[in-house]
């Protein structure tokens, strides 16, 4: 039985990955789908954990292989794509498909997917905020973070296509949102019963 699916997106550094495990640990037999890039691996991120880390001949070989559900060029030669054989992985072991995706993969999903998925946007309270907070995180060298900040600006226009839309001005409060947002879908068809709400 294939279970649902529930995406998050957000532009860069508006703290989706935090709210995503926050949500792996809030006991809703969801699990991470990991996400194939062309990107180079920052900080203490693991192969096939956070990603699989391809080369872009590699990448493109999967594109012509009919490997992914979808895929994006997000920057000039910095591909991303959700592999179809991950959602297989994780519907077998009866887990519901949790995605942390770039905002135009989170369209695409919704797109292919419909009612079985819910599309949550995170929105940083402005682009100053995001500015300081990519800033803070100190992966990449002004150039890189200026080229983020612009996309940011376009990825917020899009938020209207998404189901829900919740401000990261205050990430204990975006948590608990997105939470109650998620185990409501969860539960519209029974999947969670009643009195097994974690988050109580």
């Amino acid at each position: 039985m294939k279970g649902k699916l529930v995406i998050i997106s957000a532009p860069s550094g508006a703290g989706k990955t935090t709210i995503v495990r926050y949500l792996l640990g809030a006991k809703m037999n969801l699990e991470f789908s990991v996400s194939a890039t062309t990107r180079s691996r920052r900080g203490r991120e693991k192969e096939g954990l956070d990603y699989y880390f391809l080369s872009v001949g590699e990448f493109r070989k999967m594109i012509e292989g009919g490997d992914f559900i979808e895929w994006e060029e997000v920057y000039p030669g910095q591909f991303y794509g959700t592999l179809k054989n991950e959602l297989e992985r994780i519907w077998r072991k009866g887990n519901h498909v949790l995605f942390d995706v770039d905002v135009k993969g989170g369209l695409n999903l919704k797109n292919i997917f419909g009612d079985d998925a819910v599309s949550i946007f995170i929105m940083p309270p402005s682009v100053e905020e995001l500015e300081k907070r990519l800033l803070r995180r100190g992966t990449e060298d002004t150039s890189k973070i200026k080229t983020r900040l612009n996309k940011a600006a376009e990825e917020m226009k899009l938020a209207s296509g998404f189901d829900h839309t919740v401000i990261n001005d205050n990430l204990e409060r975006a948590e608990e949102e997105v939470f109650n947002i998620v185990y409501t879908f969860l539960n519209s068809n029974g999947v969670i019963g009643p009195g097994n709400n974690p988050g109580q």
